[in-house]
């Protein structure tokens, strides 16, 4: 068991501790394995009434994957760098379809930064998650930037966010605050981060059939001050539906383009600083998933990340990042108009027949 997630059980509830702050949690192999063997040990115990998911730090709940073991092992021409990218993002993913169809009332405490990996161990399935913002919340789905795209299951619930919102968050990266996802749908309910400790407090003193409704009236003197309605995101949410309703980049950048807003403006200078691939190919993720079960998206998106590592898209975004930090990435293509349908396709093939498949066992 890693000492970077520490588990522990008060009372009733299964409390899960991620324990990387130097990393911003930026989730490991073992991080995954210490999450996975703890959910499969809590789901069948029948004292065990719910989970809760926090951090060590007030900087970041998870700041996703460990972008620099992808780099180093993307890198390596030696079997095992191959194998362990493998492994990750098979039991990666799988921990993210165990967290969804959850069977006991599922917590995250999305208290600093949330992206990529973070948001795969936050948004469990409607039935189980109450997912938890604080006036630090700092959200994003950013793979785009990293010459990647929205896994973890990105794929379903981005697909799933109010209206178009989830296609402007996939394609250009952006992140956003609490009343944002308040907004979208991807968060639950407010709570200032001073409160938190109460919270917790009441979370294990709460009996199961109680649970949501305990945590709804506790935030409830709270919700002003993450208002949805006056959220930036509310602010643009005709401009979003506006222009990101298309099925192709080319269609949406052509849609911006001939806005003379300040919205158009700044998100054209954002879009053009991303993979011109990976935002084509995210969109024709976001499209796929929005008719797919979690399990499927989940498959899909297991294929996706290893065309993504044969291309090498996402090793040069990550040097640009993390690496180099020179923040000149050489995307390939370099330019919009380079890409084509094939290249796009391609990231949708199968690298498995379907009896082979790593997560062939998803339901």
């Amino acid at each position: 068991m890693s000492d970077l997630v520490l588990t522990e059980v008060i009372g009733h509830t299964g409390i899960i501790t991620l324990n990387r702050p130097s990393a911003l949690n930026s989730l490991t192999l073992d991080m995954v394995r210490t999450m996975t063997s703890a959910l499969l040990d809590w789901r069948d115990q029948a004292d065990i009434h719910c989970v809760m998911v926090r951090s060590s730090s007030e900087k970041a709940y998870c700041a996703g994957g460990d972008i620099r073991f992808f780099y180093q092992k993307g890198k390596a021409t030696a079997i095992e760098g191959a194998a362990l990218i493998e492994d990750f993002f098979t039991e990666e993913y799988a921990l993210n379809h165990l967290i969804h169809h959850y069977p006991k009332p599922y917590i995250a405490l999305m208290d600093g930064v949330v992206m990529g990996g973070g948001m795969g161990i936050a948004q469990a399935g409607p039935a189980a998650r109450i997912r938890i913002v604080t006036e630090r919340t700092k959200m994003a789905m950013p793979e785009v930037g990293i010459g990647l795209f929205p896994d973890v299951g990105g794929g379903h619930f981005l697909s799933r966010a109010n209206g178009q919102l989830g296609t402007y968050l996939g394609v250009t990266g952006e992140m956003i605050g609490a009343s944002d996802a308040l907004y979208a749908g991807l968060a639950d309910v407010f709570v200032p981060a001073a409160e938190l400790p109460a919270l917790q407090a009441l979370v294990v003193a709460s009996s199961a059939g109680n649970l949501r409704e305990d945590i709804t009236r506790f935030a409830a003197p709270f919700a002003s001050q993450a208002d949805p309605a006056n959220s930036r995101l509310a602010g643009m949410r005709e401009s979003i539906e506006q222009h990101f309703s298309g099925d192709f980049i080319t269609e949406l950048m052509a849609s911006l383009s001939a806005d003379t807003s300040e919205f158009a403006g700044k998100t054209l200078e954002i879009m053009r600083k991303r993979s011109p691939l990976m935002m084509c190919v995210t969109l024709s993720q976001l499209r796929r998933a929005a008719t797919m079960t979690i399990g499927e998206c989940l498959r899909m998106e297991r294929t996706m990340v290893r065309r993504c590592f044969e291309h090498g898209e996402v090793i040069e975004g990550v040097r640009a990042l993390a690496i180099d930090k020179d923040h000149a990435p050489k995307w390939n293509p370099a330019t919009l108009a380079e890409v084509t349908p094939a290249m796009v396709e391609r990231f949708f093939e199968s690298a498995w027949p379907a009896y082979a498949h790593p997560l062939r066992a998803l339901d």
